[in-house]
């Protein structure tokens, strides 16, 4: 068929390509026989005409929901935008065939615009629509290509520029009479967008700002007017522009707007789309013009200069990550914002060890190892290090939170038929904390402070509480009673030590799990744990009574003894010993020849020296009949 071998290059190249034998086949009216070839049943259907298709009847078309389902299911899900691009080439290609609009023959190229004259079905809108789809995918493909090849980035203001044109002959038609009140609004903000993405490339601020609020506005009237399901889409764009909008207004001289900037992005834990490369650029030159006036730190009492310019950017956005993660409405964005916050610790904490070089240090410990002092730039690097082991732990105690409550609810869990979680997820995330607390003990230049030594050492007890009482929690699933009770006695005590101890550090506490709630947690599993083993232990005694008492035997063994026995009502009943067990049998006499070292046998040196006496006179004796 000719749609099969046509390429998915523009429609004009595939029309030159046709034979002419096929034409009738692709010129027949309402579509049915230009579906037949590559296409199959979507392509019929996302050609088929519209219901009303009169020349009295308004037409419309959804332009916001038809753009968006063909981005989702043709690439755009993982940003592949060559495929989308490739899939509106061939969709105009099959859209032209089933409107006989074809542009010329494949001999000469005739260029035909839509006009209002032939608007009689929506799919000549749609046409269009392809048409600016297009352009700006090729325009997006070539925005991914230009961090590599910044000549590639006139191609792409060429493509949007062709997006735009296109856009304005969609708005330009869309006024006829003969097409509804919906679809000229949606015509006008489809194409304010792609104005506001043209400007916002050339760097014209007010201009893209004014587009942007333009397409906002009418996307959210568009809202207003129709139910949630329907506004869903039109709500979805307008979060979409919003950074947009707001990097405009940043750039025109609104200082209020970058604040507003980094907490979307914080919240959302990272942009996507134009916005993104943008944004990361100004929120890291923006920190980099306050981290200028940023010459050293304080921690613990001592000041240390700080000379790195990513370590002062990183030291400077710490309290907004800290708000951003409090202020988290969930679990999944709080967990995307502590990994942010250690990534970008972790760059710091690299670009400090590439001064830490090993003769500077040797140099630098020589001059200060006598006043008991670690350099500067080490104890940077030991701050830097207790930000990120913090951050690891705030994180995997969040995570342990979220795994305590999902405990609670087990039962209804085991009612959905969901997967529940067990107390041993909880004793991996408490191993890796205080791992994390052990390092901590071990940063240079903290060996010596007595107070940060007592303060973790009161965090591990804590923490290695929690670890005990969720290793017994998993004794007494498998009803290991006596050694459920004696790691709960270990919890006590290490919330007794917690609790004695911590007079002078409830401040560097009060962040951690409340030892108090364990205590009482304690006691009443204690009290069911006793309870339970009572239980068990005369579950235990009614086992063995003599009446149930199965000594292993298969029942053909043992006819004459009673028991109950469910296993003979079971599938793996055990009626005889099978395979069947080895027998002692008679084996068969094996028999030795005693006799033979005592037996002479007879002498045959005559019939050797017969045969050694045999060769050339034997023969000739044999010729002439002597024989010996």
């Amino acid at each position: 068929m000719a749609s099969e071998r046509a390429s998915p290059a523009p429609a004009r190249d595939a029309a030159r390509q046709r034979r002419p034998g096929h034409k009738m086949a692709a010129e027949r009216p309402g579509g049915r026989g230009g579906g037949g070839g590559g296409g199959g049943a979507e392509e019929n259907k996302e050609n088929e005409r519209p219901r009303a298709g009169g020349l009295g009847d308004s037409l419309g078309l959804e332009i916001l929901q038809i753009v968006k389902e063909s981005q989702q299911q043709h690439g755009l899900r993982h940003g592949d935008f060559q495929r989308y691009r490739g899939y509106c080439s061939r969709r105009l290609r099959r859209l032209r065939k089933t409107l006989n609009f074809k542009m010329g023959n494949r001999h000469k190229f005739t260029g035909k615009k839509v006009t209002e004259e032939i608007l009689s079905d929506n799919r000549y809108l749609l046409l269009i629509l392809m048409d600016a789809e297009r352009a700006w995918s090729y325009a997006m493909q070539l925005k991914q290509e230009a961090n590599t090849e910044p000549r590639k980035r006139f191609h792409l203001l060429s493509r949007l520029r062709k997006a735009v044109k296109h856009a304005e002959e969609l708005e330009r038609l869309c006024e006829s009479n003969r097409v509804d009140a919906k679809t000229k609004l949606e015509a006008q903000a489809y194409m304010a967008y792609l104005t506001g993405m043209l400007r916002f490339e050339h760097q014209e601020w007010k201009a893209a700002m004014e587009a942007f609020n333009k397409c906002k506005t009418i996307y959210e009237k568009l809202a207003n007017a129709f139910t949630e399901e329907q506004a869903v889409l039109y709500n979805q764009r307008v979060e979409e522009i919003s950074p947009n909008i707001r990097y405009c207004a940043y750039n025109i001289g609104d200082q209020s707007a970058m604040n507003e900037l980094m907490q979307m992005r914080l919240r959302s834990g990272g942009t996507e789309g134009l916005l993104a490369e943008k944004l990361e650029a100004l929120i890291t030159q923006t920190r980099a013009k306050q981290a200028a006036t940023m010459s050293e730190v304080e921690w613990r009492g001592r000041t240390v200069p700080v000379k790195i310019d990513k370590v002062r950017i990183f030291l400077l956005g710490l309290a907004d990550n800290e708000a951003a993660i409090a202020q988290a409405e969930n679990e999944e964005t709080k967990e995307r914002l502590f990994e942010s916050l250690l990534s970008e610790c972790r760059d710091a904490i690299q670009a400090v060890r590439e001064e830490l070089k090993p003769d500077q240090k040797q140099r630098e410990h020589s001059l200060e190892n006598d006043s008991g002092k670690v350099s500067n730039i080490q104890y940077l690097h030991s701050y830097l290090t207790y930000i990120k082991l913090s951050t690891a732990i705030r994180r995997n105690e969040s995570m342990a939170k979220s795994l305590q409550k999902a405990l609670l609810q087990q039962q209804r869990s085991e009612e959905d038929g969901k997967r529940t979680p067990r107390p041993q997820d909880l004793i991996r995330l408490y191993d890796i904390i205080l791992q994390n607390l052990v390092e901590l003990t071990q940063l240079p230049g903290l060996e010596e402070d007595k107070n940060f030594q007592k303060e973790t050492g009161l965090k591990t007890l804590v923490y290695k509480a929690y670890r005990c009482f969720f290793i017994a929690q998993s004794y007494v699933l498998v009803k290991k009673w006596s050694e459920a009770l004696v790691l709960y006695e270990r919890v006590l005590k290490y919330a007794r030590e917690v609790q004695s101890g911590a007079g002078a550090y409830m401040n560097s506490l009060k962040e951690l799990p409340d030892v108090q709630d364990l205590i009482t947690q304690v006691n009443a599993e204690k009290y069911s744990l006793q309870a339970s083993a009572i239980l068990d232990a005369n579950d235990a005694h009614e086992t063995e009574s003599p009446s149930q008492v199965k000594d292993g035997k298969p029942l053909s063994e043992r006819f004459e003894t009673f028991c109950l026995d469910p296993s003979l009502v079971s599938k793996q009943v055990s009626l005889v010993h099978f395979p069947p067990g080895f027998q002692p049998i008679p084996c068969k006499p094996l028999f030795f020849d005693l006799a033979l070292n005592h037996v002479a046998f007879p002498p045959l040196e005559d019939k050797v020296e017969q045969k050694a006496k045999s060769g050339l006179t034997g023969y000739i004796k044999g010729i002439f009949g002597f024989k010996s």
